[in-house]
């Protein structure tokens, strides 16, 4: 059998919400804690084990190396092209790549690079008279036929259980169907979830979610690429060296201010799409949830007091997005208190400060809080205490967006009188992640042969994954599609349909 490309499948398809839960968020978050403490469990807890990196300077060359490497020894090879064979960049990408691979193939450019040592705690091939299985020992795990009773214990056990008994949550599939080359998933590990800068190792486990949603949700292929290196030149010049290895990239989880500098500088030099998730995924799909929740409570977007606790990546672009969508009155807090005009901001607080705070009001998120209609929280867990709720206009609408764990907790911020509850979680009602948007998004971005996102298309698909609950239907536990639904990727696909190139 001939095959001429290469498929990034999930292990576990995420066919129920529960399901999903366990795969992504908040069940992945103990993988990362776990890896985290040790990043050996990097290897336990994610494919890392039976992943290997093939490069070289020709894309073709590279895949028919990696489906050998499939089809001779089941193992899981990502074929990747270095756009030249400049030496400084070859070493550069090579170790900053390791924390995905249990090893990295160069046999195809052995001739080139003998002179090069690379600092890499993982075996790298240069020789070409090895024993592949003995010099790389990659280490194939699955789950066949896998069913949810088969987890015993809590949550938490569920979770790593599952992960430790496939090997993660991705694999490889060869195909005889000629496939797009991949998304790349790009992270430094420096703002994942809401544990912060865990490295790149213990960010993994959530870049192979994310690889499963591509799949499931959008047909797309997705890979992580979990980065060392959390200086923005150097992210800037890895991307740029493989570019001709992906027909996209989705940055996520690089902390603010870099991921603001690193997005803005690969947007301009490559002719592929770039799009920061953290920032425009979350953008997106909080306008879709505003956009039913505001008809729900009967409030006008123009006349409506926002409080988005929070000042990094996610915080801003939800912010702009929603300003160029007719909101007047939106204020951020942070953990020095309300964002204001202040010659001691750093440069991305100055420029929020500019278009957001008109009253130029300081204090805390409680008192940002007196007559606000929405609080958006896309910052810390907990921070929302259920007494300030009091100080909110009727019908408060509360978007504890931080995960795993909430700014407030569903129950806690109805107890408190919310009108409407959402969070980033599949397992409560209303939830606001991501994934609604991005597996449609690249869906429709690659189909129209689509390079630049624009706020025309963000737009479109936020009204697009709005639409999907119908008027009629609308109530304050049903304002978003849930993240299952197939008939979002249809819907934002068919509405990007016009920006076709």
């Amino acid at each position: 059998m001939k095959y001429n490309s290469i498929e990034y499948i999930p292990k576990i398809e995420p066919e129920s919400l529960e399901v999903l839960s366990l795969i992504y968020t908040p069940g992945v978050g103990h993988a990362c804690m776990k890896i985290k403490d040790d990043v050996n469990n990097s290897f336990l807890y994610t494919n890392r084990s039976n992943s290997i990196a093939v490069l070289s300077f020709d894309y073709e060359q590279s895949l028919k190396r990696a489906i050998f490497l499939k089809d001779t020894l089941n193992i899981d090879a990502y074929p990747l092209e270095m756009q030249n064979d400049n030496a400084d960049i070859l070493k550069l990408v090579v170790e900053n790549i390791s924390p995905n691979f249990c090893g990295v193939d160069l046999r195809l450019i052995a001739h080139e690079i003998e002179e090069i040592r690379f600092d890499v705690d993982i075996p790298v091939l240069i020789n070409q008279s090895v024993n592949i299985k003995e010099f790389f020992n990659p280490v194939s795990k699955n789950i066949l036929m896998f069913k949810l009773n088969m987890l015993k214990g809590d949550f938490k056990e569920q979770s790593l259980s599952l992960r430790e008994r496939a090997g993660g949550v991705i694999e490889t599939e060869l195909s005889q169907v000629p496939q797009k080359k991949p998304v790349a998933i790009v992270s430094d590990g420096s703002a994942v979830l809401g544990f912060g800068n865990i490295g790149p190792e213990a960010g993994l486990p959530v870049m192979e979610g994310k690889a499963v949603i591509f799949k499931s949700l959008g047909s797309v292929n997705a890979i992580p690429l979990c980065l060392k290196t959390q200086k923005p030149e150097e992210i800037i010049k890895i991307v740029q060296a493989l570019k001709n290895s992906f027909s996209g990239i989705n940055l996520e989880d690089i902390s603010a201010p870099r991921c603001f500098d690193i997005e803005k500088e690969l947007i301009e030099t490559l002719d592929i799409p770039v799009f920061h998730d953290d920032q425009h995924g979350t953008a997106i799909v909080v306008l879709a949830a505003l956009l039913n929740a505001l008809k729900v409570a009967g409030k006008n977007s123009d006349k409506v007091k926002i409080v988005i606790s929070g000042a990094g990546a996610a915080a801003q672009a939800v912010s702009k997005l929603l300003l160029t969508a007719g909101a007047k009155d939106i204020i951020h807090t942070n953990k020095k208190g309300i964002v204001h005009k202040d010659p001691n901001n750093e440069v991305h607080l100055q420029e929020l400060a500019q278009i957001t705070n008109k009253q130029n009001l300081e204090g805390t998120l409680e008192d940002a809080l007196e007559g606000a209609d929405i609080f958006i929280g896309l910052s810390a867990p907990e921070i929302l205490k259920k007494e300030w709720l009091n100080v909110m206009a009727k019908k408060p609408i509360i978007f504890a967006l931080a995960n795993p764990i909430p700014e407030i907790m569903p129950d806690e911020a109805k107890e408190a009188g919310a009108f409407i509850v959402a969070t980033g979680r599949s397992d409560f009602d209303n939830q606001i992640n991501n994934s609604l948007a991005f597996p449609g998004l690249f869906r429709g971005i690659l189909d129209n042969n689509i390079n630049k996102i624009t706020n025309e298309i963000k737009f479109e698909c936020a009204n697009a994954i709005a639409s999907l609950i119908k008027e009629k239907d609308l109530s304050p536990i049903n304002i978003l599609p849930n993240a299952l639904d197939v008939k979002v990727v249809e819907a934002i696909r068919k509405k990007l349909e016009k920006f076709k190139k």
